[in-house]
């Protein structure tokens, strides 16, 4: 079980996280990891316990300050308010710079849903990370260029996904060819969600589907134990 604590951002200010803590202790990669639109639950608390089994220290920044949502109309709202380029920003190096402070030489960012589209904001501004695995959920294409991205980058993407369509995904994946970015993207027939085990109304979608979760999930630890344990 992880714990809560608070890192300093660039900019000067405190934010509050999640810190799951590797078995093995401190001098062990990190990894920032973005919560999804339904705020820091149990759920996105247990990812980053699982992440931290294989042997990373996972960091969760609490985007919402405390707050969470059980339904869309509620995730909706609290989305709403957030300052996207803030949390990509300044909670993202805030939270890499104290991962490196506290023994990791190496740190990667990953993100489920809006979150995803969070970790990809931040590397595609210059955030001080080493390689980077998105779940279902990217950035409007006005908000930057994919192909200024200089790190190894891992995409997961549902094939059904209502609200981050894969007309998208491909429309990202040929700016990152025509730049030569080192990319490996993933499609799964699923819908958006689908390591989500939570319904309708209870901080999730119902959406879960275990094959393609665990699948997912085993390519992203793998990704990062090429990527950051080297």
């Amino acid at each position: 079980m992880g714990s809560m604590i608070e890192f300093t951002r660039p900019d000067g200010k405190t934010a509050p996280g999640y810190l799951a803590r590797a078995p093995e202790g401190s001098d062990v990669p990190g990894v920032v990891l973005f919560e999804e639109w339904w705020g820091l639950d149990d759920h996105i608390k247990e990812a980053a316990d699982r992440l931290a089994s294989h042997g990373f220290n996972v960091l969760v920044p609490d985007l919402y300050r405390g707050r969470s949502a059980a339904t869309g109309d509620e995730a909706n709202h609290l989305m709403e308010g957030l300052d996207f380029r803030d949390a990509a920003s300044q909670d993202a190096n805030g939270a890499a710079h104290y991962l490196r402070d506290h023994g990791a030489r190496r740190v990667g960012v990953a993100g489920f849903c809006m979150g995803g589209a969070l970790a990809m904001l931040s590397v595609m501004h210059g955030g001080d990370f080493e390689a980077a695995s998105i779940w279902y959920g990217y950035p409007p294409s006005e908000a930057g260029d994919p192909a200024a991205i200089t790190i190894p980058l891992q995409g997961h993407w549902a094939l059904e996904d209502t609200h981050f369509g894969i007309q998208g995904v491909e429309a990202i994946e040929s700016k990152l060819r025509a730049g030569g970015v080192a990319y490996e993207f993933h499609r799964y027939d699923a819908k958006h969600g689908f390591y989500n085990t939570a319904q309708l109304g209870h901080g999730g979608l119902g959406h879960y589907h275990r094959e393609h979760a665990e699948t997912a999930w085993k390519r992203m630890v793998d990704f990062f134990d090429r990527t950051l344990k080297t």
